[in-house]
């Protein structure tokens, strides 16, 4: 099958700092050509992107697709399928699913199954428990995005709580360690009383508070001291607190062993809005106040957080509405998360080249991926086209992940996604599927 061959002119191209109009040709999947007043070829669809912006597309390195075990909330492929229609392509998948991702050979299923289903290039981490170390030591960096350790509670046995076990896996990985910090004794405490005040009817309001912000800095505290006692590349995800964020520097993510991920919904609610969606918003760490998601959009425009990602989560409405005890945590983000974010370029409060640095590049940095997060001669065609100019209401009947529902139902975003790119297809255009998807495995250069 011939590779699709096209000619994007007149865009505005966002990249590495810079904002230009230029042409961009792409041929064999990728990037051939960056430049001004590129002539059609005979072979070539050419796109008047007048007035569209052209990023490299999001890379999406935190989400859960729920592919093996819960797949009536989503899979690889439904999922997938939303990202690329929000702009994202490629995506690294947490190991929580059922069975958990904790061996070389569950992890290999899990890539084998994506190479069947995937929308989008993919990569899936290997889970830490108190018990696999033998095959944490067998992780191939270059095969591998990293290994997740659940230092809060988790599914299964993935709360890694042994001391001893927590130093050695700091000590002998042979990759970077991703980490979700929240201190699950503090935790349990805060619901115990919480349930002896309120029984089984804990309101949803709460969720911040007993999720606290001194567990999470607890926890965070943790494995920083863990990593520079060993010299551990750490990468600490979805900071939900101010206080969190002083503990990390500013600066090029280049220079860092240790980095910081925030996610779009931290952007984008806070606690006064637990009393108009309830359990809908309800992750793990906990959406917290206003002036915690004030000082995360300003750590992320400095550079103190590195990367944006979404945690994307999805549960079925059945589920949610639950009592607050036994709904489950999590969102479903990934259709909506490009626009989300791209809010905070409308209000002033990051530049457009900020956002496309925490989105693409410095994911493309922190994890190494081979050719991907860039517009870049040589580099996949992985794109994203946005019109600035169109919104969109987010409606439910439009909603593409399995579960059925957004967070964000009843917002209008400002700006649309009118194309996507993975590896040189027109995945998405204009509100629909196009191109079938030929995704790849993520590659990573050694570390």
């Amino acid at each position: 099958m011939n590779e699709p061959r096209w000619l994007i002119t007149h865009a505005l191209l966002v990249n590495e700092g810079r904002r230009f109009h230029a042409d961009l040709r792409i041929r064999n999947g990728r990037i051939e050509q960056i430049g001004h007043g590129l002539a059609a070829r005979s072979d070539e669809h050419v796109i008047d992107a007048s007035g569209l912006w052209l990023l490299p597309g999001m890379i999406d390195s935190q989400v859960h697709f729920r592919e093996p075990g819960l797949t009536h909330k989503g899979d690889i492929g439904s999922e997938s399928r939303a990202a690329v229609a929000g702009g994202i392509t490629s995506f690294m998948e947490m190991p929580n699913t059922r069975p958990p991702a904790i061996t070389i050979e569950t992890l290999e299923a899990k890539y084998a199954r994506a190479a069947e289903v995937a929308a989008a290039n993919y990569a899936f981490y290997l889970g830490a428990t108190n018990d696999n170390l033998d095959q944490i030591r067998r992780i191939d960096p270059t095969r591998v995005p990293g290994l997740k350790i659940f230092m809060g509670a988790s599914t299964g046995n993935m709360l890694v709580d042994n001391p001893d076990t927590l130093d050695a896996i700091f000590r002998e990985a042979p990759c970077t360690i991703i980490t979700h910090c929240e201190d699950t004794p503090m935790i349990d405490a805060n619901v115990a009383a919480a349930r002896a005040r309120h029984g089984d009817d804990i309101p949803v309001e709460l969720h911040g508070e007993l999720r606290s912000r001194e567990a999470c800095l607890k926890s965070t505290r943790l494995a920083l001291e863990l990593a520079r006692r060993h010299g551990s590349s750490l990468h600490v995800l979805h900071l939900s607190t101010a206080e969190e964020l002083e503990l990390f520097a500013a600066g090029p993510i280049e220079h860092k062993r240790i980095t910081a991920e925030t996610c779009v919904h931290f952007l984008h609610f806070d606690s006064r809005d637990y009393l108009r969606r309830g359990a809908l918003i309800k992750c793990n760490p906990a959406i917290k106040l206003a002036s915690d998601r004030a000082a995360i959009v300003r750590a992320l425009a400095e550079g103190r957080i590195d990367v944006l990602a979404t945690d994307h989560a999805p549960h079925t409405l059945q589920e949610k509405a639950q009592s607050y005890a036994a709904s489950p945590s999590g969102l479903p983000l990934v259709q909506h998360a490009l626009q989300c974010a791209l809010e905070r370029v409308f209000d002033g409060d990051l530049a457009l080249t900020t956002l496309v640095e925490r989105f693409a590049h410095a994911a493309a940095k922190r994890y190494r991926i081979r050719d991907r997060g860039f517009l870049r001669e040589g580099a996949f065609a992985d794109l994203v086209l946005v019109d600035p100019n169109r919104s969109q209401l987010v409606r439910r009947e439009d909603t593409l992940s399995r579960c059925g529902w957004s967070p964000f139902e009843g917002d209008t975003f400002r700006a649309s996604v009118h194309s996507t790119f993975v590896n040189g297809r027109r995945v998405w255009h204009a509100g629909a599927f196009d191109q079938p998807a030929s995704p790849m495995r993520l590659e990573f250069d050694a570390q």
